[in-house]
């Protein structure tokens, strides 16, 4: 196993800022074969405020533990003084890194999924839904196209949201200019046909983030005809990470949610071609 961090702006000179972190298998496989694992990036919440740590290595090491090179996103945000779309173009250039270094990384290219929690759902979804469109903003051609997503307890709309997340990540525009970017951040508004399948969860105990959220960007892709999954879990309040006693010790009963994970990485596995 290795772990290292890269520094996005390193490799792509119009970014601001944001970091990758590389966890993974060192030489996992047979060197016989030609196996390759699918990958993960990992995008914590925070707000747009900060980025939370009990939403990123934790939830890379379940991945890895299940058969995934993982990665974790750090991505500048309101205190850095930045403001969308520099978080949307970290997350695409860090998906177009870990495809250009697929070889290196022993990941099946095609396989490239997304994990966001919270306004990290938030980023994971505006990238399902604008990914099309990023190259162009970004004025630098990107692979950036997940495979598939996993939203979990996603801030989706500002209608419904959590509204401190959309006022940290227009800070400093217009009124108008912020009417403008809503109709492709309120993203069960922006859902398209190109929209990657999505595993989506909460609880209906979430009291920061309506569970109403989740339900909408579901119901977004269902009229688009693209594959989810959705799973309103009973008990837990927002920010459960992965739902274990040891991250969660104050959240009270997390058992049933605590499920997510291996019920994503089914879902992750309709798309990969590795038999797991």
């Amino acid at each position: 196993m290795k772990a290292y961090s890269v520094n996005l702006k390193d490799n792509y000179s119009f970014l601001q800022g944001g970091v990758l972190q590389c966890i993974l298998m060192d030489m996992p496989f047979d060197i016989e074969t030609d196996w390759k694992r699918p990958a993960v990036i990992v995008v914590p919440g925070g707000g747009y405020g900060m980025v939370s740590k009990r939403e990123g290595e934790p939830v890379a090491a379940q991945f890895l533990a299940k058969g995934f090179q993982t990665f974790v996103l750090t991505y500048l945000c309101a205190p850095d003084k930045v403001r969308y779309p520099e978080q949307l173009f970290e997350l695409s250039c860090a998906v177009d890194y870990v495809k250009k270094h697929a070889e290196e990384f022993c990941v099946n290219p095609d396989e490239v999924f997304v994990i966001g929690f919270s306004a990290g759902g938030h980023l994971t979804g505006n990238l399902a839904v604008e990914h099309q469109n990023v190259s162009q903003k970004a004025g630098v051609e990107l692979d950036c196209k997940p495979t598939a997503t996993g939203l979990c307890y996603p801030v989706i709309s500002s209608i419904h949201g959590h509204f401190s997340s959309f006022e940290n990540l227009l800070d400093g525009y217009t009124d108008e200019a912020k009417t403008e970017l809503l109709k492709t951040l309120n993203l069960d508004e922006a859902a398209n046909k190109d929209t990657p399948p999505a595993f989506i969860w909460a609880t209906a105990e979430d009291e920061l983030v309506p569970t109403d959220n989740s339900i909408r960007y579901a119901w977004a892709l269902d009229k688009q005809g693209i594959s989810y999954e959705l799973h309103i879990y009973p008990t837990g309040r927002h920010g459960l990470s992965v739902g274990d006693k040891e991250i969660c010790t104050q959240m009270g009963e997390t058992q049933k949610a605590a499920r997510w994970v291996n019920d994503c990485i089914e879902f992750f596995h309709r798309y990969v071609k590795e038999p797991f």
